[in-house]
């Protein structure tokens, strides 16, 4: 298959700002009708303190932008699992695949960040833990008949969740993170690998591992598939607009230095620039690109869908 193009949201703002619901919709349905085939939204509890980061709940947001679209796939890049109860959030997921029509992807993480842990009352060191125990109970309630099962707090005595997934046995899950024994949790109880500011160096180093952790826990590499996600700033030239992406990126974005996510992954120039640089990224043979275009602008969404993709996707 070839590469699919998918559209990040804003509704993570930077301090100060406050997300705009409307022009979240508008911009929703506008990806739609340019033809783009996913989007994607950002998940916190909360984030930061001085400055602190808005940040709608992404799911509201999905369900709200499920239910005036009809063709264009939602996403989560990721949902933070350990923070949320894995019973309620498999209703939840639920309703949004069924409200939309089967178009849900569920991207999923452990976490980063302490503080919404210690807000939330879940256990930070324990976060791996959780996100297997959660997406594991969740997995079961969409595909089993009726689960018995008692874990920690949680006491499942014949529970029956009904209405299913709209999608059979439930909508992808896409497990994200950097470390080892994240891709090997992709590998094992995933149906795929998302990332983000990624170099299809970084990449492809990444996604090797996933596939042989595979193999090795005996299934078939090919059914996995990849996402990486990348800020896209198209301009006159790289020379002109670096500066501005740079800046960007390290003012209002996180990038974990002990990993392979990096700003320089940012793909940025005139359109003939950042046709090359997406080039060496389809070449990696991911599956999916997450563009996140230059501060949301509607223009950059724009020239990305007339200007870039046409030349990838031909």
């Amino acid at each position: 298959m070839a590469v699919q193009f998918g559209l990040a949201m804003r509704n993570f703002v930077g301090p100060g700002e406050t997300p705009d619901v409307d022009e979240l919709l508008a911009y929703a349905q506008r990806a739609e009708e340019l033809g783009f085939e996913s989007l994607w939204v950002w998940d916190h509890m909360l984030l930061g303190v001085e400055p602190a980061f808005p940040v709608l709940d992404a799911l509201s947001i999905l369900i709200a932008i499920a239910a005036r679209t009809t063709r264009i796939k939602l996403g989560t890049g990721v949902l933070v699992l350990p923070l949320r109860n894995p019973v309620v959030t498999a209703k939840t997921l639920t309703s949004l695949d069924q409200i939309s029509k089967g178009r849900l992807i569920l991207g999923a993480a452990a976490g980063w960040y302490a503080r919404e842990f210690d807000a939330v009352g879940v256990e930070f060191k324990r976060r791996g833990r959780i996100f297997e125990r959660n997406l594991d109970l969740m997995l079961r309630l969409w595909t089993e008949d009726s689960v018995t099962l008692q874990v920690d707090n949680h006491n499942l005595r014949q529970a029956v969740l009904l209405p299913k997934p709209y999608q059979s046995p439930h909508p992808p899950v896409l497990i994200g993170g950097y470390v080892d024994a994240v891709l090997r949790r992709a590998a094992r109880m995933g149906d795929g690998w998302l990332t983000y500011f990624y170099t299809p160096e970084g990449f492809t180093k990444s996604w090797d591992k996933v596939l042989a952790y595979a193999q090795e826990y005996g299934r078939d590499p090919s059914t996995l598939s990849s996402t990486n996600q990348l800020a896209i700033y198209v301009g006159p030239s790289k020379e002109e607009v670096d500066a501005d992406m740079r800046h960007w990126l390290s003012t209002e974005w996180d990038v974990a230095g002990w990993s392979d996510s990096t700003i320089e992954h940012a793909i940025c120039g005139s359109p003939d620039q950042c046709v090359e640089q997406l080039q060496a990224h389809v070449a990696t043979g991911v599956d999916r690109l997450v563009l996140i275009p230059y501060r949301y602008q509607p223009e950059q969404v724009e020239l990305i869908a007339r200007e870039v993709l046409p030349r990838l996707i031909a």
